[in-house]
């Protein structure tokens, strides 16, 4: 009977822990939001992945550090913009265009434009002339010709906003004509998201929708307004919509900081823009009218709202051109307002929404510049950023590869802010932390220099082992410190061969919600896919640095993100 008694206590008390087992089990989530799991669980599985890797501290010595470093923008090689329509003649000049209208598609409005109008056998003074057009974003061709770097005969950027820096310098330019093809900016918004702002507040204007970034009713992300047209003439609109009196007033730091702690993060380019758009992260995003109208994508599912000042392609002239030149420049100008090219363009997405006006008077050049400035200073808001580098030194990098990468690096350091925190990983067959994570003051920046310096090729390649490591210090210091945004860039030449493979980390970093820049090296097409895919998993950028001019394109990256 004893016996009986004590098995069927054995047996209850099984019960009563299965029971609270099951309460504790079912409730532990209760009050928590969705991402809170996702995070709790991707973190279990990210020191799961992290306990199998072998990792090692390196020591930390300082290395030399510049106190007086200027950060002087590295032009590209104008090699890197060859002209996307080629002059025909030995008499011609040269025109650098901002890219909406003049790329390398030769379907593009001003590449179809200038190649007609070569083809029709334009003389000046009896002497046979042409054009040759460089596609160059507005803000590049300006620094060309700021820089007196590579001069233009002729300018034609998205805005006179640009004209204006020129002025503020005091560059010798001439306005030749107030525009040769019209365009708009604005925000492509949810058509959804446009139906609650109307029930919340009647017109959704563009300062409406601005304003309701701070009250968190709506996300609208946009790029870099120090190297794209759309998004620094979205950022001057924001900076006015916040105080219409004075763009760089306290109130309008004030909102600004505010927000940019809305927003997850300002893009690199317009790609990162629409994944995201599509992936539900952000509700609209900049862009301009012409490339809206030719997405139909864009324009089958959402709405275009106007904002800023017009995009209508003015035409300047550069330096001292002689009577032949100028003519020129004069007859392509009248052949660009030909009703023939003004039907091209009217079908490839310009001339629409002519009814747009602005209604602010036009900015001094100098004003522009201070309101770059004040992005650069406030762009990630009242939140501090964290950000881990991966370097890799496998043996494939020997030679041009990592002296690249090295270069990548000590050039990132001189854009990155004090107040940054900052690590460093390198990787080859198994992985390294040369830099814990602290601000990025002098102390830890002569750390970083030598960390660089010190780098030296061989082994393997464990990339995504160094993923995993790299996120597990973000983690960590994100438990520290909840206020700060996380940021991951890998510069490696992307042949896995060891350790963990990209399907072992995806699913954990998507959860983990950190963006990972990769930068590749000496690589090729199956290699840059990859590295894509794994920029792709949480909407960060990829770039290939062979192809592209890596130290003015990472300059770019590095301005929007840190």
């Amino acid at each position: 009977m004893e016996k009986k008694s004590e098995v069927w206590l054995v047996l209850i008390a099984i019960v009563v822990f299965g029971l609270i087992y099951s309460v504790i089990s079912l409730t532990k989530n209760v009050g928590k939001t969705q991402s809170t799991v996702n995070m709790e669980s991707s973190t279990k599985k990210l020191n799961t992945l992290y306990q199998t890797i072998n990792v090692k501290t390196l020591p930390l010595q300082r290395g030399a550090v510049s106190e007086e470093e200027e950060l002087i923008t590295i032009l590209p090689d104008i090699s890197e913009y060859p002209f996307v329509v080629n002059p025909t003649t030995d008499s011609f000049i040269t025109v650098y265009s901002s890219t909406e209208k003049a790329n390398e598609d030769e379907n593009s409005w001003l590449v179809q434009v200038a190649n007609l109008f070569n083809k029709s056998n334009p003389t000046v003074n009896g002497v046979p002339v042409s054009v040759g057009i460089r596609s160059i974003p507005s803000n590049l061709g300006a620094e060309f010709i700021l820089a007196e770097k590579y001069t233009p005969d002729a300018y034609i950027p998205s805005s006179k906003l640009y004209g204006a820096m020129l002025e503020s310098k005091e560059k010798k330019h001439t306005l030749v004509s107030d525009s040769i093809v019209k365009n708009v900016s604005g925000i492509v918004i949810s058509r959804s998201v446009k139906s609650k702002l109307q029930q919340n507040g009647g017109e959704v204007t563009a300062d409406a929708v601005i304003n309701s970034v701070i009250s968190s009713d709506v996300i609208i992300g946009y790029t870099n307004p120090l190297s794209n047209e759309d998004g620094l003439n979205y950022f001057i609109a924001m900076l006015q919509a916040f105080d219409k009196d004075y763009l760089l007033s306290d109130n309008a730091v004030s909102k600004l900081r505010a927000y940019q702690d809305k927003i997850p993060y300002v893009s690199y380019d317009i790609t990162q823009l629409q994944e995201s758009i599509r992936n539900g992260t952000i509700d609209g995003f900049a862009t301009n009218y012409q490339a809206f109208y030719t997405n139909p994508s864009l324009r089958n599912n959402y709405d275009f709202i106007p904002f800023g000042y017009r995009q209508d392609s003015p035409v300047y002239s550069i330096g001292e051109l002689s009577n032949s030149k100028q003519e020129i420049l004069n007859k392509f100008v009248e052949y660009c307002k030909s009703s023939d090219c003004q039907t091209i363009a009217t079908n490839e997405g310009f001339n629409g929404r002519d009814e747009y006006s602005y209604g602010v008077a036009e900015l001094d050049g100098n004003l522009v510049f201070d309101a770059q400035n004040l992005w650069k200073k406030e762009k990630n808001g009242t939140s501090d950023l964290t950000a881990v580098f991966v370097a890799d030194v496998s043996g494939s990098m020997e030679g041009s590869p990592l002296l690249k990468l090295k270069a990548s690096l000590n050039r990132a350091a001189t854009f990155i802010d004090e107040n940054t925190n900052v690590g460093l990983i390198t990787f080859s067959d198994s992985v390294n932390i040369a830099l814990p994570i602290a601000k990025f003051d002098t102390k830890q920046k002569s750390y970083f220099s030598n960390a660089v310096k010190s780098m030296r090729a061989s082994g393997a390649t464990a990339m995504y082992d160094a993923i995993v490591v790299a996120e597990h210090m973000l983690i960590e210091q994100l438990e520290k410190n909840p206020n700060t945004r996380l940021m991951l860039f890998v510069l490696t030449d992307g042949a896995t061969n060891r350790g963990y493979y990209f399907e072992d980390i995806a699913d954990v970093t998507r959860d983990l919600k950190i963006p990972v820049y990769t930068i590749g090296y000496n690589l090729g097409d199956e290699e840059l896919e990859e590295l894509a895919a794994v920029a792709d998993i949480n909407e960060a950028s990829s770039m290939d640095a062979d192809s592209d001019n890596v130290i003015y394109k990472l300059e770019s990256l590095f301005n929007s993100q840190m």
